[in-house]
């Protein structure tokens, strides 16, 4: 790739990096924000959810807008609402303000992410480069996420409002610089074409109450009817959804590309992976500064290896792809995950981190192999026109997945906690974390599938090329370049 290519991939890695320090950052500051602004701890907990619920439910009308609004627009648009609603967070005095920011800032790279993802694969030819630039994509995302954690630690020593306030000059510098970078290769949208605002009005409606229903997972049997009734709204919403789609002549989403089994297949492992990797993250936090009193920033260094995805995806993954293809290097890296986890299933109360390494470096490297390759097999194959749309449908899954994970394992704990004591907790850890293990040997399952239909492929093409070659030559004619067959 030239200069220019790879400066306008940094640009692009730049919102994605950005999203995922945000939410480290903000996972690390929010028991300082909590105690400065004298928040309740319902209060604390809905700033760390406000933000899942507008990115979540807004993420399949983010991708989709990308496509048919314009991918360089709806980037600009949003990357600019990002930073206006970072500043607001940082200047806000009571819970209720910093809840609004939170959830318009998630709203923002709901329509930020997809619209960034899309970029890059219509920007970059489907092969090689495309791969590459994707793999550096996902690795930069993870990136964030590890050092946000660190970052997060330093800021808050400084002041909670720096963790709002450092992310809006950093937006503003991209800002600028994608306002130079960023190609203007939108088309104008045909004559006639009208948006589908019931579609979009419905999508949004069904993914605000999914996310608010596995958001409310995280509390086990508490005020379960809630839970229920928000679960079987989000359904009924859902299938109002599907029923305008078939029905609107040009539908917000193409309900065909969810029969496209690789797309699925990728979304779900996604969905999987991230599922189990936060989730998995999330415990080992608990674990650390709760059972052994471990500080934020000692934790989030000892983390910190978990990133070391964001130097192998960009430089080893695309090798391991070239040679073995998406689905095998998908499926190394759920086995490696399977094996990460398992491994911490006996954590002690006295590891020391010696113990805890294999685990932390071997979900780094799972994440390397996995991660860049499900985002490749999730856009791979799609129309031009429609790579927001799977781009939005990979944000979707991502974002439940993570906030499933959570969710899980924090009801699994919560059920099964039978006492205050330190070896009760552990004991309720350690069930905990099961919730990633199954999560990955399920997205396993599902990769080998991916794998089974990647070689019935293979075999099919070398079927036709042997046919072909048979046949061309038996026919002279064919040999000659079809001469024969105009005499």
């Amino acid at each position: 790739m030239g200069t220019r290519a790879w400066a306008l991939l940094l640009v692009l890695c730049g919102t994605i990096f950005l999203e995922g320090a945000d939410v480290a950052m903000m996972a690390v500051a929010i028991p300082a924000i909590r105690a400065d602004l004298g928040l309740a701890t319902g209060t604390a907990a809905w700033v760390l959810s406000a933000y899942v619920l507008g990115y979540a439910g807004f993420t399949l009308l983010g991708g989709r807008a990308a496509d048919l609004l314009g991918r360089r627009r709806m980037f600009l648009l949003w990357l600019t609402v990002f930073l206006a609603f970072s500043g607001l967070g940082g200047l806000a005095t009571d819970g209720r303000m910093l809840i609004v920011a939170r959830f318009a800032t998630g709203v923002a790279a709901a329509f930020m992410t997809p619209a960034a993802l899309s970029l890059i694969t219509t920007s970059y030819e489907e092969g090689p480069k495309r791969n590459k630039a994707l793999l550096v994509f996902a690795g930069t995302g993870a990136a964030g996420f590890s050092l946000g954690l660190v970052i997060g630690g330093l800021l808050t020593e400084l002041g909670w409002r720096w963790v709002f306030f450092a992310p809006v000059l950093l937006t503003a510098a991209l800002l600028v610089a994608a306002v130079r970078l960023v190609p203007r290769q939108d088309a104008p949208p045909a004559r006639g074409r009208t948006f589908d605002l019931p579609g979009a009005i419905t999508a949004a409606g069904a993914m605000l109450l999914a996310a608010y229903t596995v958001v409310r997972l995280e509390h086990g049997l508490h005020d379960w009817p809630l839970t229920l009734v928000s679960g079987l709204a989000a359904l009924l919403v859902a299938g109002a959804f599907v029923a305008l789609e078939r029905r609107c002549p040009d539908p917000l989403v193409r309900l065909g590309i969810l029969r496209q089994g690789p797309v699925v297949r990728a979304d779900l492992g996604a969905l999987l992976f991230l599922g189990a990797f936060f989730g998995f993250q999330f415990v080992v936090t608990l674990y650390l500064q709760e059972l052994r009193g471990w500080s934020s920033l000692q934790t989030a260094v000892a983390l910190i290896v978990m990133g070391i995805d964001a130097v192998l995806a960009p430089t080893l993954t695309p090798r391991l792809v070239a040679r073995f293809g998406n689905a095998r290097v998908i499926l190394g890296g759920f086995l490696l995950a399977v094996a990460a986890y398992a491994l911490f299933l006996p954590v002690g109360m006295d590891w020391s981190y010696a113990m805890m390494f294999p685990t932390l470096l071997l979900s780094g490297l799972a994440f390397a192999l996995a991660a860049g390759p499900l985002m490749i097999a999730a856009t791979d194959g799609v129309t031009e026109s429609e790579q927001g749309l799977a781009g939005g449908l990979l944000t979707t899954a991502t974002q439940f997945g993570s906030a499933i994970g959570i969710s899980a394992v924090t009801a699994v704990y919560g059920l099964v906690s039978t006492g205050s004591g330190p070896e009760a907790t552990l004991s309720a850890f350690r069930v905990a974390l099961t919730v990633p293990v199954a999560l990955v040997v399920l997205g396993a399952l599902i990769s080998l599938v991916s794998v089974r239909e990647a070689r019935r492929a293979a075999r099919r093409a070398s079927q036709v090329s042997s046919d072909s070659a048979s046949h061309t030559s038996a026919n002279p004619a064919q040999r000659s370049g079809g001469i024969s067959s105009w005499k």
